[in-house]
């Protein structure tokens, strides 16, 4: 990967095309998680509306331990998104290059945390659910607030609903027939690149989710270390510029 490319892609200087291939890596990596922490703990970890469901219906049917897993689960959701809007608050005053690499190098952090100790942290709970739940909800509400940051609240890669509900929007545009009497301000167009960049989110996400599956299921929990050297790949540069550039400010360069 070339240095300024990866340097663009989450670089406070960013470019739609830039957010858009950020957004493209996010929801594969996303789709991977989600697919292979199902078959690790039977939970879509960043389906907040299937939990708050969940937890709907177990207050309801009176199943008060599944009530409380669930909460932990939303609680560790949005503890991530939580951190990452607190990171890139810091990044911004401070005028860093990395404002919002600083959380993706987290979550690889948090990746390669649970590779490695996966089995473990399985066996060890926290606020009602495993360490694993907690750590995998947390790296989806992250993610999902970094890419909602750089976006500006256009792009989403944690969950598919906002996306497929927009692609059916644009595609009813696409096949909506105009009068040919209708003036040219009134005629409904699709807008045929955020098609484009919706269908992509769409199929990168659902390769991740074949591509996640079949490698957890070969190989366990260290399917998540390609996922956290993919993170480190996009938000490396950005961090080791800051750092470069304080070294030469303490050095009086």
């Amino acid at each position: 990967m070339p240095l300024h490319y990866a340097r663009r892609l989450t670089s406070h200087e960013r470019s739609p095309r830039s957010i858009r291939h950020l957004g493209y890596a996010l929801a594969f990596i996303a789709g991977a998680a989600n697919a292979g922490a199902f078959l690790a703990v039977r939970l879509y970890t960043s389906h907040m509306t299937g939990i708050v469901s969940s937890l709907a219906d177990h207050i309801a049917l009176g199943e008060f331990a599944l009530a409380l897993a669930a909460c932990g689960a939303i609680i560790s959701f949005l503890l991530g998104a939580m951190t990452s809007a607190i990171m890139i608050n810091y990044g911004r005053r401070r005028a860093l290059r990395s404002q919002f690499a600083l959380p993706l190098l987290l979550e690889a952090l948090l990746f390669l945390l649970f590779g490695l100790m996966g089995s473990t942290l399985s066996d060890l709970e926290g606020l009602f659910v495993p360490v694993t739940v907690m750590l995998l909800c947390f790296t989806m509400g992250l993610q999902n607030a970094v890419i909602t940051k750089i976006s500006g609240s256009v792009v989403r890669t944690t969950h598919m609903t906002g996306i497929i509900t927009d692609l059916g929007i644009e595609l009813g545009k696409l096949i909506y027939w105009n009068q040919t009497s209708t003036d040219a301000d009134a005629r409904v167009m699709a807008d045929r690149a955020r098609l484009a960049t919706l269908g992509l989110l769409f199929v990168f996400f659902l390769g991740g989710g074949v591509i996640g599956a079949v490698c957890f299921k070969q190989i366990g929990y260290l399917a998540t270390l390609p996922l956290a050297a993919i993170l480190i790949l996009l938000s490396a540069v950005p961090v080791f510029d800051d750092l470069r550039d304080r070294g030469n400010k303490d050095s009086g360069g």
